[in-house]
């Protein structure tokens, strides 16, 4: 039952719980959390003060660069397939943000051109095109039919097998195909086709060909989070453009990935200090001490610089569900467990009497926090979340003592059943809730209301990090305790069945939920864009956070926290 990876804590209690040995903190696999706060980079963010007059220069420089390409933008115009590349190499390269304006429009007038074409007599017959314009459209809410792509049959209705050479344009349309949503036979197809052609192309190709297909079969744009992905920027993908802009793009990503390493550092910083001042790691030997992990989570959810103090707030519940997690798993008993939910669920300080005293340090925790939130909330953005907070931690907890009953009575639910409560028990909902109040986009009576019946852009990505925490690759970070498996149960009901055809079963699961997901991105609803690529981020963050080696290590999000801190 976890949104996990480890925990948190915050005490005003002067009582410590005896804690066995066995459950003493547990530390992850990059040796030190504050190692990585080693080697400070200088800030250049330009809202920052300067320490020095090269800093100033450096910063000045980027804004004229950043105005040499959005001149360079309105130059090509926004009928042009040009402006699709640069809004492509903008988004891969995480500087979007940049230039939302610009992009708005564009794709506002590519979505005429698009209208118009399904409609008329002219069909544009260059695949990269169609497919770019395609994927660029739906990412940004525009619903344009898989019809487009019936140009590219032939007269028995499969993609034509002359294609097959066009690589550059095979990679678009692999990469148009991870946006289908349920019921799109068409780029069904065109993701098996384009992804068969692309791994047979993997054997004639040069190295560096050969490297951009893999990267792309891979980590297609759509699934990955793109500030990880940035390193893999190749400017050979975008052959035929022109390369004074595709120049000054990449020296612009060079000078924002230091401003933003400065920037994630020292929210770092403060998230540590934060949790060292918190003292819960004295409080309750079991709690894990690992704030940089957690904030892993915000940094990849909340990726615009510009949301800095979001990401360390977000920070702080995020810990919570971590902490009340293994309360649940591996140290309460049922009853003390069963007098905790009802505390949380009543949402009263004075009830915490009849908890012992590791639990009474944990709510007063808990409370003190969401209270804290909840007045900053409605400080900046005038509305209480309180009552929607408060929902989504009892609903958190209720799911947990669920588990709890089923494991530790030995009585195992049918795979169904586990899932849809591991939906809730993910954490998921408790992290887009608190989401969705600090960005503070759009409140209205109406989107709480809609948020509060945890839908389907949250369901499903808490339906993909309970999968992919499932798969099995690795025990939970070796930890002891009662935890379930969606794979067991689904072997359990299925005898016959192989490792093998459970885990293919689970990643079929995985796939049909990121459709559901891209239907959300096309469908009317009354939340944010900003609150909709939270979600979709946190879905292209759980790989990295579950993918195990054989060693129960995590080199991707190694790797990707050493991107994201280190220069």
């Amino acid at each position: 039952m976890e949104f996990s990876i480890s925990q948190s804590s915050l005490a005003t209690s002067s009582s410590t719980p005896v804690a066995p040995e066995h459950l003493s903190s547990q530390k992850w696999s990059i040796p030190e959390d504050h190692s990585l706060l080693s080697t400070p980079l200088k800030p250049l963010d330009s809202k920052t003060k300067y320490t020095s007059s090269k800093d100033g220069i450096i910063c000045f420089q980027n804004e004229q660069k950043l105005d040499d390409l959005r001149h360079a933008l309105k130059k090509v115009g926004g009928e042009a397939v040009e402006s699709l590349d640069i809004i492509d190499a903008v988004q891969r390269l995480g500087l979007d943000y940049h230039f939302e304006e610009e992009i708005d429009q564009i794709l506002q007038k590519q979505h005429i051109i698009s209208s118009t074409t399904a409609h008329g007599a002219h069909h544009p017959t260059d695949l990269y095109e169609v497919a770019l314009r395609f994927r660029l459209l739906r990412q940004h809410g525009y619903f344009v039919s898989d019809d487009v792509f019936n140009n590219f049959k032939n007269r028995e209705g499969n993609f034509n097998q002359m294609l097959r050479e066009d690589i550059k344009g095979l990679m678009s349309l692999y990469e148009a195909s991870q946006l289908s949503i349920e019921g799109e036979v068409v780029l069904q197809e065109a993701g098996k086709f384009s992804g068969h052609f692309l791994n047979s192309s993997l054997s004639h190709l040069d190295h560096h060909q050969a490297r951009v297909v893999g990267n792309t079969l891979r980590n297609p744009h759509h699934k990955s989070l793109a500030p990880f992905m940035a390193k893999n920027f190749f400017v050979s993908s975008f052959q035929g453009t022109n390369n004074r802009w595709l120049n000054i793009l990449q020296t612009v990503a060079k000078t924002d990935l230091n401003m933003v390493q400065s920037l994630h550092q020292k929210e770092v910083a403060q998230v540590s200090k934060w949790w060292k001042e918190l003292g819960l790691c004295k409080e309750l030997k079991f709690a894990r001490d690992q704030p940089i992990k957690w904030y892993i989570w915000s940094m990849a959810c909340l990726t615009n610089p510009n949301l800095s103090d979001e990401r360390i707030e977000l920070t702080k519940p995020i810990s919570f569900i971590y902490l009340i997690d293994d309360i649940f798993d591996v140290y309460g008993t049922l009853d003390e467990l069963t007098l905790f939910t009802e505390v949380v669920n009543r949402w009263e300080i004075g009830s915490i009497e009849h908890l012992p005293d590791y639990m009474k340090i944990c709510f007063k925790a808990l409370y003190d926090m969401t209270n804290e939130i909840s007045c900053k909330v409605y400080q900046r953005h005038g509305w209480n979340p309180l009552h929607s907070l408060k929902k989504t931690w009892a609903s958190l907890c209720n799911a947990f003592l669920v588990e709890a009953k089923w494991f530790k009575s030995g009585h195992l639910p049918r795979a169904e059943e586990y899932l849809k409560n591991g939906i809730i028990s993910s954490g998921v909902n408790v992290v887009m809730v608190h989401i969705f109040f600090l960005l503070g986009e759009g409140i209205t009576n109406q989107s709480v209301e809609f948020l509060n019946g945890t839908p389907a852009i949250i369901s499903s990505t808490a339906a993909i990090l309970r999968l992919w925490d499932d798969l099995g690759s690795a025990k939970d970070e070796n930890q002891d305790g009662d935890d379930g498996s969606y794979v067991k149960l689904y072997l359990n009901e299925h005898q016959g069945k192989t490792m093998e055809e459970a885990q293919e079963h689970v990643t079929n699961m995985i796939s049909e939920e990121w459709k559901k997901l891209n239907k959300e991105l096309v469908s009317p609803n009354p939340l944010p864009a900003a609150f909709t690529k939270a979600s979709l981020n946190l879905a292209r963050m759980v790989p990295l956070m579950y993918s195990y080696d054989d060693n129960q290590r995590l080199p991707s999000l190694d790797e990707y926290m050493k991107s994201m801190l280190h220069a």
